[in-house]
């Protein structure tokens, strides 16, 4: 497979940041990141492994792999003695937690997430059609969908790796939360920029 010197650019990100975070989370015998860190690999690999396929384009490429660092360093660096995922970057809702390093990153990967699946989705596409809304709101669920994945990710680790840093209830229904809405804001991004 021959890849592009752009896409080779972002295969030596991903790999780097990768390798780095996982022998980080080893190390401290983080088992919840490691085994997060092996998701990430297998979605990074597929996706090389589409790439010559699926086109995807480098707003898309770098998009996820900017997800992708950004949930390593989450669960892997600590300042204070706690995880950046639990930080607070702006008390809006104090009784919610709001907002947190986790949502925005719910908020930008699920985002990401629903332009892939509009990039997937494009070529089974008619040339014209009338309304954008049923597609926009197609989307937007699909990427909720990938979200929803994610959130059961999170339960089997809570499951079955001691004293993981998931949240409880509460933590879940706010990531899906940040999950629609980085799909709605990708949705409206895709409409202001088919108008221009």
């Amino acid at each position: 497979m021959r890849l592009t010197k752009h896409e080779r650019i972002v295969v030596i990100f991903n790999a780097v940041y990768i390798s780095f975070f996982t022998c980080i989370a080893w190390q401290k015998a983080n088992y919840e990141f490691v085994m997060y860190a092996a998701v990430v690999m297998a979605a990074a690999l597929w996706i090389l492994w589409k790439q010559r396929s699926v086109k995807f384009d480098l707003l898309i490429l770098w998009g996820l792999s900017l997800w992708g660092l950004l949930h390593m360093v989450g669960g892997n660096i600590r300042i204070e003695g706690e995880v950046i995922y639990g930080a607070e970057v702006i008390r809006i809702f104090p009784r919610f937690h709001i907002l947190r390093y986790d949502q925005i990153v719910h908020l930008l990967g699920f985002g990401v997430a629903t332009l892939m699946c509009h990039h997937l989705l494009r070529p089974y596409l008619r040339e014209s059609f009338e309304s954008w809304w049923p597609l926009a709101m197609l989307v937007i669920l699909m990427g909720s969908g990938l979200g929803a994945i994610n959130e059961i990710i999170e339960f089997i680790a809570v499951e079955t790796i001691p004293e993981t840093g998931v949240g409880g209830y509460q933590n879940t229904l706010l990531d899906l939360c940040f999950n629609l809405l980085g799909g709605i804001l990708a949705v409206l991004w895709l409409i202001v920029r088919r108008k221009t």
